[in-house]
Protein backbone atom coordinates (compact mmCIF):
# COMPACT_ATOMS: atom_id res chain seq x y z
CA UNK A 1 0.00 0.00 0.00
CA UNK A 2 1.70 3.29 -1.11
CA UNK A 3 1.63 6.13 1.16
CA UNK A 4 -0.86 8.46 -0.69
CA UNK A 5 -3.50 5.16 -0.08
CA UNK A 6 -3.21 5.31 3.02
CA UNK A 7 -4.07 8.78 3.33
CA UNK A 8 -7.32 8.53 1.19
CA UNK A 9 -8.06 5.91 3.05
CA UNK A 10 -8.01 8.13 6.37
CA UNK A 11 -9.88 10.74 5.00
CA UNK A 12 -12.41 7.89 4.62
CA UNK A 13 -12.30 6.37 7.85
CA UNK A 14 -12.88 10.66 9.39
CA UNK A 15 -15.79 10.67 7.31
CA UNK A 16 -17.78 7.56 8.05
CA UNK A 17 -16.92 8.60 11.37
CA UNK A 18 -19.00 11.99 11.22
CA UNK A 19 -21.52 10.30 8.94
CA UNK A 20 -25.06 11.17 10.44
CA UNK A 21 -26.45 7.72 11.96
CA UNK A 22 -29.39 6.29 14.02
CA UNK A 23 -29.23 5.58 17.22
CA UNK A 24 -30.44 2.21 16.40
CA UNK A 25 -27.33 2.01 14.21
CA UNK A 26 -24.94 2.93 16.55
CA UNK A 27 -26.37 0.48 19.24
CA UNK A 28 -26.42 -2.34 16.69
CA UNK A 29 -22.67 -1.95 15.74
CA UNK A 30 -21.33 -1.23 19.45
CA UNK A 31 -23.30 -4.87 20.23
CA UNK A 32 -21.27 -6.77 17.07
CA UNK A 33 -18.03 -5.24 18.02
CA UNK A 34 -18.42 -6.57 21.76
CA UNK A 35 -18.77 -10.48 20.65
CA UNK A 36 -15.42 -9.38 18.24
CA UNK A 37 -13.55 -8.50 21.13
CA UNK A 38 -15.14 -11.12 23.45
CA UNK A 39 -13.43 -13.86 20.49
CA UNK A 40 -10.19 -11.92 20.82
CA UNK A 41 -10.00 -12.39 24.39
CA UNK A 42 -11.21 -15.60 24.50
CA UNK A 43 -8.60 -17.06 21.75
CA UNK A 44 -5.74 -14.91 23.19
CA UNK A 45 -6.52 -17.13 26.40
CA UNK A 46 -6.58 -20.33 25.22
CA UNK A 47 -3.52 -20.13 22.84
CA UNK A 48 -0.95 -18.20 25.39
CA UNK A 49 -2.59 -20.23 28.45
CA UNK A 50 -0.55 -23.18 26.99
CA UNK A 51 2.37 -21.49 26.52
CA UNK A 52 5.45 -21.74 29.40
CA UNK A 53 6.98 -18.44 30.78
CA UNK A 54 7.88 -15.71 28.77
CA UNK A 55 10.11 -12.83 28.33
CA UNK A 56 8.81 -9.63 26.27
CA UNK A 57 10.86 -7.42 23.57
CA UNK A 58 9.19 -4.37 22.66
CA UNK A 59 10.80 -2.27 20.23
CA UNK A 60 10.00 -0.11 16.74
CA UNK A 61 9.01 -1.97 14.21
CA UNK A 62 11.02 0.58 11.50
CA UNK A 63 14.75 -0.57 13.30
CA UNK A 64 16.58 -2.32 10.25
CA UNK A 65 18.26 -5.81 10.51
CA UNK A 66 22.01 -3.74 9.78
CA UNK A 67 20.77 -1.20 12.55
CA UNK A 68 22.70 -1.82 15.94
CA UNK A 69 19.82 -2.43 17.97
CA UNK A 70 18.34 -4.75 15.93
CA UNK A 71 21.44 -7.05 16.21
CA UNK A 72 21.58 -6.59 20.09
CA UNK A 73 17.85 -7.66 20.12
CA UNK A 74 19.11 -10.95 18.37
CA UNK A 75 21.26 -11.36 20.67
CA UNK A 76 19.79 -11.10 23.68
CA UNK A 77 16.49 -12.87 22.75
CA UNK A 78 19.00 -15.74 22.17
CA UNK A 79 20.63 -15.37 25.62
CA UNK A 80 16.84 -15.34 27.28
CA UNK A 81 16.11 -18.08 25.57
CA UNK A 82 19.28 -19.98 26.13
CA UNK A 83 18.45 -19.17 29.98
CA UNK A 84 14.93 -21.24 29.87
CA UNK A 85 12.44 -18.66 29.26
CA UNK A 86 10.24 -17.78 25.55
CA UNK A 87 9.93 -14.90 23.85
CA UNK A 88 6.89 -12.87 23.36
CA UNK A 89 6.90 -9.74 20.48
CA UNK A 90 4.55 -7.75 18.68
CA UNK A 91 5.00 -10.07 15.75
CA UNK A 92 6.31 -7.65 13.02
CA UNK A 93 9.56 -6.60 11.63
CA UNK A 94 12.16 -4.66 13.19
CA UNK A 95 12.80 -4.82 16.74
CA UNK A 96 10.26 -7.62 17.04
CA UNK A 97 11.82 -9.52 14.06
CA UNK A 98 15.31 -9.54 15.70
CA UNK A 99 13.74 -10.85 19.22
CA UNK A 100 11.86 -14.01 17.16
CA UNK A 101 14.83 -14.31 15.39
CA UNK A 102 16.52 -14.84 18.08
CA UNK A 103 14.12 -17.08 19.91
CA UNK A 104 14.13 -19.58 17.11
CA UNK A 105 18.07 -19.45 16.72
CA UNK A 106 18.27 -20.13 20.33
CA UNK A 107 15.39 -23.00 20.31
CA UNK A 108 14.05 -21.44 22.57
CA UNK A 109 9.57 -20.41 21.99
CA UNK A 110 9.13 -17.68 19.77
CA UNK A 111 5.48 -16.06 20.33
CA UNK A 112 3.90 -12.89 17.88
CA UNK A 113 0.93 -11.00 18.88
CA UNK A 114 0.54 -9.52 15.61
CA UNK A 115 -2.15 -6.50 14.95
CA UNK A 116 -2.89 -5.78 11.65
CA UNK A 117 -1.94 -2.10 10.39
CA UNK A 118 -2.17 0.23 7.24
CA UNK A 119 1.40 -0.08 6.38
CA UNK A 120 5.13 -0.86 8.01
CA UNK A 121 3.36 -4.28 10.33
CA UNK A 122 3.43 -7.92 8.63
CA UNK A 123 4.01 -11.00 10.67
CA UNK A 124 7.64 -12.34 10.53
CA UNK A 125 9.47 -15.62 9.43
CA UNK A 126 10.96 -16.34 13.07
CA UNK A 127 7.88 -17.19 14.92
CA UNK A 128 6.85 -20.47 15.56
CA UNK A 129 3.83 -21.47 13.11
CA UNK A 130 1.53 -22.48 16.03
CA UNK A 131 2.37 -19.19 17.89
CA UNK A 132 1.49 -16.68 16.09
CA UNK A 133 -1.79 -15.01 17.08
CA UNK A 134 -3.08 -11.67 15.05
CA UNK A 135 -5.29 -9.20 16.66
CA UNK A 136 -7.55 -6.01 15.55
CA UNK A 137 -7.61 -4.38 18.63
CA UNK A 138 -4.18 -2.94 20.49
CA UNK A 139 -6.10 -2.87 24.10
CA UNK A 140 -6.40 -6.95 23.66
CA UNK A 141 -3.06 -7.07 22.08
CA UNK A 142 -1.77 -5.58 25.11
CA UNK A 143 -4.03 -7.31 27.68
CA UNK A 144 -2.04 -10.62 26.16
CA UNK A 145 1.32 -8.88 26.74
CA UNK A 146 1.04 -7.97 30.07
CA UNK A 147 -0.63 -11.55 31.45
CA UNK A 148 1.23 -13.85 30.17
CA UNK A 149 4.79 -12.08 30.12
CA UNK A 150 7.29 -12.46 33.43
CA UNK A 151 9.57 -9.59 32.39
CA UNK A 152 9.79 -6.63 29.87
CA UNK A 153 13.10 -5.87 27.80
CA UNK A 154 12.27 -2.52 25.83
CA UNK A 155 14.46 -1.56 23.04
CA UNK A 156 14.19 2.09 21.52
CA UNK A 157 11.31 2.59 19.82
CA UNK A 158 8.74 5.03 18.67
CA UNK A 159 4.89 5.94 20.20
CA UNK A 160 3.76 2.54 19.87
CA UNK A 161 6.84 1.04 22.12
CA UNK A 162 6.65 4.59 24.54
CA UNK A 163 2.69 3.25 25.00
CA UNK A 164 3.78 -0.62 26.05
CA UNK A 165 6.57 0.51 28.37
CA UNK A 166 4.66 2.93 30.52
CA UNK A 167 1.52 0.77 30.20
CA UNK A 168 3.62 -1.93 31.72
CA UNK A 169 4.46 0.14 34.37
CA UNK A 170 1.28 1.63 35.11
CA UNK A 171 -0.23 -1.78 36.01
CA UNK A 172 3.23 -2.68 37.93
CA UNK A 173 2.97 0.65 40.02
CA UNK A 174 -0.65 0.15 40.76
CA UNK A 175 -0.41 -3.29 41.88
CA UNK A 176 -2.30 -4.60 39.28
CA UNK A 177 0.31 -7.10 38.17
CA UNK A 178 3.24 -8.49 39.88
CA UNK A 179 5.81 -6.28 39.81
CA UNK A 180 7.73 -8.23 36.85
CA UNK A 181 11.40 -6.50 35.94
CA UNK A 182 11.31 -4.21 33.30
CA UNK A 183 14.70 -3.55 31.31
CA UNK A 184 15.12 -0.58 29.08
CA UNK A 185 17.86 -1.38 27.01
CA UNK A 186 20.28 2.09 25.20
CA UNK A 187 21.35 4.54 27.84
CA UNK A 188 21.78 6.20 25.26
CA UNK A 189 18.31 6.22 23.71
CA UNK A 190 16.71 6.55 27.04
CA UNK A 191 18.38 8.25 29.57
CA UNK A 192 17.03 11.53 27.87
CA UNK A 193 13.29 10.34 28.93
CA UNK A 194 14.78 9.48 32.40
CA UNK A 195 15.92 13.20 33.45
CA UNK A 196 13.06 14.52 31.96
CA UNK A 197 11.06 11.79 34.64
CA UNK A 198 13.18 12.88 37.57
CA UNK A 199 13.29 16.38 36.44
CA UNK A 200 10.34 17.41 35.94
CA UNK A 201 7.70 14.15 37.27
CA UNK A 202 9.56 14.03 40.33
CA UNK A 203 11.18 16.99 41.34
CA UNK A 204 9.17 20.07 39.62
CA UNK A 205 5.52 18.82 39.56
CA UNK A 206 5.35 15.95 41.81
CA UNK A 207 3.42 13.47 39.90
CA UNK A 208 5.29 10.67 40.24
CA UNK A 209 7.21 9.41 43.69
CA UNK A 210 11.00 8.60 43.59
CA UNK A 211 10.41 5.49 44.63
CA UNK A 212 8.42 4.76 40.99
CA UNK A 213 11.66 5.19 39.18
CA UNK A 214 13.01 1.69 40.83
CA UNK A 215 10.29 0.30 38.54
CA UNK A 216 12.98 -0.27 35.65
CA UNK A 217 16.57 -0.88 35.06
CA UNK A 218 18.56 0.68 32.22
CA UNK A 219 21.64 -1.56 30.48
CA UNK A 220 23.90 -1.74 27.03
CA UNK A 221 24.29 -5.13 27.07
CA UNK A 222 22.21 -9.08 26.80
CA UNK A 223 24.61 -10.08 29.45
CA UNK A 224 23.08 -7.75 31.80
CA UNK A 225 19.40 -8.17 30.58
CA UNK A 226 20.22 -11.91 31.28
CA UNK A 227 21.38 -10.82 34.74
CA UNK A 228 18.88 -8.91 35.78
CA UNK A 229 16.38 -11.61 34.72
CA UNK A 230 18.53 -14.37 36.81
CA UNK A 231 18.45 -11.73 40.04
CA UNK A 232 14.35 -11.13 40.16
CA UNK A 233 13.72 -14.76 39.51
CA UNK A 234 16.54 -16.35 42.22
CA UNK A 235 14.65 -13.78 44.77
CA UNK A 236 11.60 -15.14 44.30
CA UNK A 237 13.08 -18.73 44.32
CA UNK A 238 11.73 -19.21 40.59
CA UNK A 239 12.79 -20.61 37.54
CA UNK A 240 11.50 -21.12 34.11
CA UNK A 241 9.45 -24.07 33.85
CA UNK A 242 9.13 -25.27 30.06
Amino acid sequence: MRLQDFDNDEEKVIQDKFKRKTWNEIRTNDSWAIFKIMSEFVNGYENMGRIGPCVTIFGSARTKPEDKYYLLAEKIAYKISKAGYGIITGGGPGIMEAGNKGAHLGGGTSVGLNIELPFEQHFNPYIDHDKNLNFDYFFVRKVMFVKYSQGFVVMPGGFGTLDEMFEALTLIQTKKIGKFPIILVGTAFWSGLIEWMKNVLVEQEKTVNAVDLNLFKIVDSEDEVVEVLDKFYKKYDLTPNF
